[in-house]
Formats: C-alpha cells, structure tokens, sequence
C-alpha cells in the first residue's frame, strides 16, 4: 500500500568526485599525512589575538604527534564531533531509540540474478525512486546508486549497541530480517560487509563558532536522517560559510563567522526540531499532540506531515543576509 507519494522534489543526485572537480586546484589536498588524523586525540588551541589556532593531532600510520597551524579551522568531523566536546564539554547526545542497518549490493554484470528480479517486483524503479517501507516500528529505505549499485537502510528500534559490529549481530540482523519479505532478505543476505549507524541527536546548539574554530555539518546540529537532509544542510553550511568569507574578506573572519551563525542558526534548529518529530511519527512513538501514526491504516491527511516538503526552508534556505 503506498501511503504517500512525492512526485516533484526535484532532487538532483551530486557525486562528490564531481564535486572536487569543480574547485579551484589544490582545494582538495589528499595524500598528505594531516589526513590521517585520529581525531580523538586532537587537541584544539587557539592564539590570545583570536587570530589563528592550532591543532595538535596523532598521525596514525606512525602515533607521531604533530601541529597543524592555520587561520581557521572548520570542523567537519560527525554527529560525534570531538572538536565540537572541546568547547561544549557538557553537551550530552541523544540516542534515538533505533539504528540503522546499512549496505550496498554491487550488481553489475549480475543484473538478471534472483535478487534483482525478485526486489524490483515491489520496487519497479529504484533508479529514480527512494522507496521508503513503513511498517509499525520498522522502517526500509532503498534507492539504486550508480554503476549497478543497490543501496538499502533499514531502521531498528533496539536498546543502543556497542560501536563495533560483531559476526554475530550480523546473523542476528540476518534473523530478523525475515519479517521483511523475501526480496529484501536476499539483498540483505548478499550484501558485503553490512554495517550500522548508531542514531543521535540532540536540542539546537545555541552556538556553532568560537573565536576562529567553527562546527559545520552533523558537528553542528545532530539530528536523525529521516527527511534525506543530513548531507543536503551540509552542502548548505559550506556554501553559506563560503559565501560569508567572500563576503567579508578572509582578514574578517570573526565577522564572517558572526553572520554564518547567524544565517544557518535559524534554519537548522527548525529542520533538526521537525526531523526528530517525523523520526517519531514513523517510528510509531506517542507524541503529545497526536495519536500513534499506523501506516497500514493511515488516511493521505493523516500522512501528509510526513511529506519532505513540509520541512522548514526545504526549497527556500537564505544563502546570505539580505
């Protein structure tokens, strides 16, 4: 039963070798030892002037620690940010409530096996859909990528693992499965290395900058992946941050930073806040405004919030102060 459909998104798909290409030359410095960092062991100082920071790290092939100066140091590092635990020490994650089981099943050459013919039965055309199976609880994603790739999520309420997946959570995944028809069971089952997303989140941060040290992406704003945002606002953090230098002059970082706060703070807190509450609508979680959400029966009113483009700035997010 499809509950809801979305027919005119208009998303377009962007591979981030793509997306080097088009930066100016040396944008992108790969190979270099600093990209090897473990950032758990980073340490973050910046200059009494407030005009420069540095960032002491542990090289990983060698355990050699090494500095890195710089004028601005845009923290990028995940939902679990350690640059982000250095100024806001007593901010404490939200675990969801569920995980995510993930893979991606390389079919080229195998177009014709079982599993392709049996998951494009109920899927006719991942190439150009993102299908979403909401059952009570439980929730399947799967989209096709490109080269003869099929992508597949599934959400799990449990109580929160360990950070390691081990054989046997695997075989346990492969068990529980089964409820989820044949055709995703044979995906699943044939998918190399399937790994997991513990989900966090937590309130809107108040700040995102300190001094010449600035969070973008999940570092910034937490939050669960259920309105396919999560890399999308953070294309939208660097392009803001971007245009904030252009704008100001990378002799005023401060104020750059000022403003970027400014411009993303508004739209993040409301996208992270209507994120959380899909997550529980589609979880099947009582809130207190609304009775629990059955797919199965679902009325098309009763699915409308969970349409992307009920959230906040979906088309309209500023890119500057006007």
């Amino acid at each position: 039963v499809t509950v809801i459909g979305e027919e005119f998104l208009n998303f377009q798909e962007m591979r981030f070798q793509k997306l080097s290409c088009a930066s100016e030359e040396r944008t992108w410095i790969l190979g270099n030892a600093y990209t090897f960092i473990e950032v758990p062991k980073l340490t973050v100082r910046t200059s009494e002037d407030k005009t420069s920071v540095k960032v002491e790290a542990k090289v990983l092939q060698t355990e050699e620690i090494i500095e890195i100066n710089g004028d601005l140091l845009v923290a990028a590092d995940g939902c679990l940010s350690s640059i982000r635990k250095t100024f806001l020490p007593d901010l404490k994650l939200r675990y969801s409530g569920c995980c995510a089981w993930r893979g991606v099943l390389d079919f080229s050459g195998n177009g014709n096996s079982e599993s392709i013919l049996g998951i494009q039965r109920p899927y006719p055309d991942p190439r150009k859909c993102l299908y979403f199976d909401l059952n009570t609880g439980r929730i399947t994603g799967l989209y096709e990528l490109l080269n003869k790739r099929l992508n597949w999520i599934w959400y799990v309420h449990q109580h929160e693992p360990g950070q390691k997946v081990s054989s046997d959570m695997i075989e346990n995944m492969y068990q529980e499965a089964e409820s989820l028809g044949p055709e995703l069971v044979r995906v699943t089952r044939e998918t190399k290395e399937p790994f997991i997303n513990i989900i966090y989140d937590s309130d809107p941060l108040e700040l995102i900058f300190w001094d010449n040290v600035v969070l973008i992406g999940d570092a910034s704003h937490p939050t669960t992946p259920h309105r396919v945002r999560s890399t999308n606002i953070s294309t939208l953090d660097a392009a803001v941050l971007g245009k904030c230098i252009e704008k100001l002059g990378a002799e005023n970082i401060p104020s750059a930073l000022e403003e970027y706060q400014h411009i993303r703070l508004t739209v993040t807190a409301k996208q992270v806040l209507h994120s959380q509450r899909v997550g529980q609508i589609k979880q099947g979680l009582a809130l207190p405004d609304s009775k629990l959400f059955d797919p199965t029966a679902a009325s098309a009113e009763e699915s409308e919030e969970l349409q992307r483009i009920h959230l906040p700035f979906f088309a309209s997010a500023p890119l500057s102060v006007d």
